[in-house]
């Protein structure tokens, strides 16, 4: 009993991992729980961030303060109208707003009332938001297309080493005929040593299946976390739909930011208007007969700056108008390639198209040949290595059809990223 349970649980991870999954949808959902579209999530929130950020510069600041000063010589509390200087000269009795130690406490505000940068700067950060959220749109898709290209490729696996395997039935029947006429003398042992060579040659290629198949597995599990039993059975629901290309919506939006960040730049060279306030609270000794003297003091206005000359802002509107032409250029190319993969892709389809239908009828000609080159070889009409060319000739259409069927599956993921279709939706 103790070495069942022990074994059980050295078997429990494999178990874990090697789950029957019912459909590809389990999939898709399974990247919405991976790392990866975490990482986007935080891109994200992120660029919201900065995008509040951006839009809390048009609210106004607030602030308490605590303050001592100290002078050598009596300095004012506040100023003091002409007036009641008078007043205090006049009668040398009255403790005299001035001290060499003050005491200050207070709050003060500061808003813009017009200031041009901060719109476009604002504009930018909902841009960069805009392009963080189609980036997980796009690397979600692009994740998905992967799932779906991995699983054709198990397909494609599945079904050749199906195919060999039937090849393997084949030429095992063949081989114990071919026994009889070598223990009958009818044929020479190396016509045997032949049929162990091709039956070798089945197995080495299933081996080779067997790693790639394993390379597919993997690749599933590190976007999913979840380890296939077999491919999963996959339909498509609808064609692609050829629109703008979406693909390029977050390279779209960054450029779009960059220009609003060339703007932002410019406009740090027109006036801008702030308003400013203070509230102080003083609390002093006078500086002529010691007494605690207390007032309050109390501002607002509104300040205007007017840049004359301002060499490293200049650099700045040289290196964001740089930023936006690079990512412009960017833009342009990827363009162009997407429109020029986009023509290709589309007209592979179609050819792949073709190719399954003309495979497909070739496969059966090829099966139909194989029997009557069977036949022949049993009646001793037909060499043995043409029998066996036969063979390989039916496996290798086969694997042509299912390669060509894997390719399709990849071809119209590709299509999808590029035109931002909904793959769960095209895919079951």
């Amino acid at each position: 009993m103790m070495k069942k349970t022990l074994l059980f649980l050295l078997l429990l991870p494999a178990l874990l991992q090697a789950q029957d999954v019912a459909n590809i949808g389990v999939l898709f959902d399974s990247l919405k729980t991976h790392p990866a579209f975490f990482q986007d999530s935080i891109r994200v929130q992120q660029a919201n961030t900065g995008k509040s950020m951006a839009y809390s510069k048009l609210y106004p600041k607030l602030d308490l303060f605590g303050k001592y000063d100290y002078s050598s010589s009596a300095m004012g509390m506040m100023p003091l109208p002409l007036d009641v200087m008078a007043s205090y000269l006049h009668d040398p009795s009255l403790a005299q707003p001035f001290s060499n130690n003050i005491f200050r406490v207070g709050a003060s505000i500061s808003m813009p009332i017009f200031v041009a940068s901060i719109f476009p700067m604002a504009h930018k950060a909902k841009l960069m938001a805009k392009s963080a959220q189609d980036m997980q749109y796009i690397n979600l898709l692009k994740n998905e297309a992967v799932i779906v290209g991995a699983n054709s490729n198990l397909q494609y696996m599945q079904s050749l080493d199906q195919a060999l395997q039937k090849k393997k039935a084949s030429l095992s029947k063949t081989k114990e005929f071919v026994e009889m006429m070598v223990r009958d003398g009818r044929a020479p042992e190396s016509a045997l040593l032949k049929i162990n060579n091709g039956l070798n040659q089945i197995e080495i290629i299933r081996n080779s299946l067997a790693m790639n198949r394993e390379e597919a597995l993997s690749m599933i599990q590190s976007l999913t976390g979840l380890r296939l039993n077999a491919p999963l059975e996959m339909t498509q629901n609808m064609d692609v739909q050829a629109d703008a290309f979406r693909a390029l919506d977050p390279l779209r939006n960054k450029m779009e930011a960059d220009m609003m960040s060339f703007r932002a730049e410019k406009k740090k060279l027109l006036p801008a208007l702030m308003l400013q306030g203070r509230f102080s609270s003083n609390y002093a000794n006078s500086y002529n007969n010691k007494q605690s003297v207390h007032n309050d003091y109390t501002y607002l206005g509104v300040f205007l700056k007017v840049p004359i000359f301002e060499k490293d802002q200049y650099t700045h509107i040289k290196m964001s108008r740089l930023d936006y032409e690079y990512t412009k250029t960017q833009f342009d190319k990827m363009s162009l390639d997407m429109e020029a993969q986009a023509v290709k892709l589309q007209n592979n389809l179609t050819i792949i198209g073709r190719t399954i239908e003309l495979t497909k009828a070739s496969i059966k000609d090829k099966e139909q040949l194989l029997d009557v080159a069977k036949a022949s070889f049993e009646m001793d009409q037909m060499p043995m290595e043409d029998y066996l060319k036969y063979e390989d000739d039916l496996v290798m259409e086969k694997s042509k059809l299912y390669k060509a069927q894997a390719e399709k599956w990849q071809t119209i993921m590709k299509l999808s990223v590029i035109y931002g279709n909904n793959i769960e939706e095209i895919v079951k």
